[in-house]
């Protein structure tokens, strides 16, 4: 789309860290050798611990959370399936690939009467949190009917504190999802868990399979979802470059519509033409094709794309003629 834009590209269509884990040495057995359950289970504690689950025999590691997906809507029999919206838009093509009949629910009054229903806590990309008390009612309406709630907390670590539901999922018929790439800004590794009760995190682990984690996602995340130290320091970091990043889109005009200290996401009536500048800037944000006045921005990593994206906002440039 923009073959004469200045390279390198800077890339803010995603909601990922720019300033990821510092990455630890790694043993050269490591990439040697499958990875054995112990090392499973101890970064499965460690998970617990971080992210507030009962134990770890209710967390699971998985390859991302994007594997799991389809896996979990497995665990609820084929009916109907409610995905609150507007939100990720892979939790309705996952459940549909195992059977359900999905709709799109616009308040969270409307769930609760599927076998499935899936809540994205902070959602993508408004940022819009669910309270955890009204999340609870809405497990407990859905165990009537054995049904199954899906929350998933992909942006759960910048989120208030109090809101995951992690710590309920003893209740049964709860799944959280917890992504470890955007806040640890290492996507590539490919790590993610679902905290769920015992008997589903069995389910889960079967339908994986052996060795689905590789030795050093299993190294990486055992090392940083422990430093403590760390993830704090990180928060406030996110908060500070979410606040300068607001001071420059309401600079240009913009009105800031949501998202999270990863991702803010703006409404302008010229958000179309704006992203075309921005591409023909070497900028990439998240645009909508079927809300037009939408954009979602990331956060720049450097000075020199602060720079840049000021620059691009604060000056007009040219619109290339269409043929």
């Amino acid at each position: 789309m923009f073959p004469n834009a200045p390279e390198p590209f800077i890339d803010l269509s995603t909601g990922i860290n720019p300033h990821p884990y510092p990455l630890p040495p790694l043993a050269p057995e490591i990439f040697a050798r499958l990875p054995d359950r112990a090392s499973v289970r101890r970064l499965a504690a460690v998970a617990a611990q971080a992210y507030g689950a009962p134990s770890a025999d209710h967390v699971l590691p998985a390859p991302g959370t994007q594997i799991l997906l389809p896996l979990v809507s497995l665990l609820a029999p084929p009916g109907h399936a409610a995905v609150l919206q507007t939100s990720y838009a892979e939790h309705s093509r996952a459940a549909a690939l195992a059977g359900h009949s999905v709709r799109e629910a616009i308040a969270i009054d409307e769930l609760g009467d599927e076998i499935l229903a899936v809540v994205v806590n902070p959602n993508n990309p408004d940022g819009r949190i669910v309270p955890r008390d009204t999340l609870l009612q809405l497990a407990g309406k859905l165990r009537l009917r054995d049904g199954l709630l899906v929350v998933d907390e992909a942006f759960g670590d910048v989120a208030a504190t109090g809101s995951t539901l992690a710590g309920d999922v003893g209740r049964g018929n709860i799944v959280v999802l917890r992504s470890f790439g955007k806040f640890f800004g290492l996507a590539g590794l490919r790590l993610g868990f679902a905290i769920a009760a015992p008997s589903l995190v069995d389910r889960l682990d079967a339908m994986l399979g052996p060795w689905a984690v590789s030795g050093a996602a299993l190294a990486v995340g055992d090392k940083a979802l422990a430093d403590s130290q760390w993830r704090e320091q990180t928060r406030a970091r996110l908060d500070t470059d979410a606040t300068r990043l607001d001071r420059e889109l309401l600079r240009a005009g913009l009105t800031i519509a949501g998202g999270t200290s990863l991702y803010r996401l703006t409404s302008s009536p010229d958000a179309e033409r704006l992203f075309m500048r921005l591409g023909r800037a070497g900028i990439l944000v998240r645009r909508f094709s079927d809300k037009p006045a939408l954009l979602r921005w990331g956060l720049p990593g450097s000075e020199n794309e602060w720079r840049r994206l000021a620059d691009a906002l604060s000056s007009e440039q040219p619109e290339v003629p269409r043929r």
